[in-house]
């Protein structure tokens, strides 16, 4: 594992971003995220708040940290992803700019085997995993690096692509020359695409069943249906692939959403059970 912090020198992720950053900063609070966080906020005042990102992108200006920073709240973020392109870009430039953090600035980044990454227990008040799950294998190991380094109380905070969508099996079945050839054009100057894993507490059964089991409580629930990219023909045939997968399915593999947010906290009951 290393651990990498602030740097000025660019790279062409980080042109990538810079062009994306009026953007961010103006993104929308997700208020399933928002308002939990605001809540726990309320109960915690008077001392600083610890956020870990988990994944390099994993867009935290929708949580609404910039705007709880300006109300006063000393919130400090670290983010921890899997060793690669996009982590290694994020970790050489991205305490400097206000790029995908947006305002609320990233600070150290850990890159590392998230199986076996060294996080200090109980130490973050909020756990924000975002498009990162599905790319990782064993990921209900990496879950309980996360859920070890949350404090009683704390909240962790879930957006993932389902792995029974069928945008998620588009993403498995596609040959890699396919998968390069859609990123390039959808995702222009950002590094990928990531590995289309999938690991089965990717799906709601899958986080369901570790919820019940590691003595957490999911908060709030809900699906999303995102655009794979600008209008055009190349978006038009995903949209028209995907809804033929569903078919073909029938119905096992929907086409209604293709993320899950979740908001899930971990008790502070000193008899619950310990992760």
């Amino acid at each position: 594992m290393r651990v990498r912090h602030a740097a000025t020198k660019a790279s062409p992720a980080a042109d990538s971003e810079a062009q994306r950053g009026q953007l961010v900063r103006e993104m929308p609070v997700r208020e399933i995220f928002g308002q939990p966080i605001r809540d726990y906020l309320y109960q915690v005042l008077g001392r600083p708040i610890a956020v870990l990102r988990g994944g390099c992108r994993a867009p935290v200006a929708e949580l609404g940290l910039d705007k709880l920073r300006a109300s006063g709240y000393e919130i400090s973020i670290t983010t921890v992803d899997q060793d690669g392109p996009a982590a290694r870009a994020t970790a050489s430039g991205a305490a400097p700019r206000e790029d995908t953090a947006g305002p609320a600035k990233v600070g150290s980044v850990i890159v590392g085997d998230l199986r076996m990454v060294s996080l200090p227990a109980r130490s973050f008040d909020i756990v924000y995993c975002g498009f990162l799950l599905e790319r990782i294998p064993y990921a209900a190991l990496v879950l309980d690096r996360f859920v070890a380094a949350l404090r009683p109380g704390g909240l962790l905070l879930l957006r993932l692509r389902d792995r029974d969508c069928a945008a998620a099996a588009l993403d498995r079945m596609a040959p890699e020359p396919v998968r390069r050839m859609l990123w390039a054009r959808l995702n222009a100057g950002e590094p990928g695409p990531f590995p289309a894993i999938y690991d089965p507490v990717t799906s709601a059964r899958g986080l369901q069943a570790y919820t019940a089991s590691h003595g957490l409580v999911i908060v709030r629930h809900e699906t999303a249906r995102t655009v794979p990219g600008p209008p055009g023909h190349l978006t038009s045939a995903i949209g028209m692939t995907r809804a033929l997968i569903a078919w073909l399915s029938r119905g096992r593999l929907t086409d209604a959403h293709d993320e899950m947010l979740y908001v899930i906290r971990k008790p502070e009951d000193r008899f619950a059970r310990l992760v």
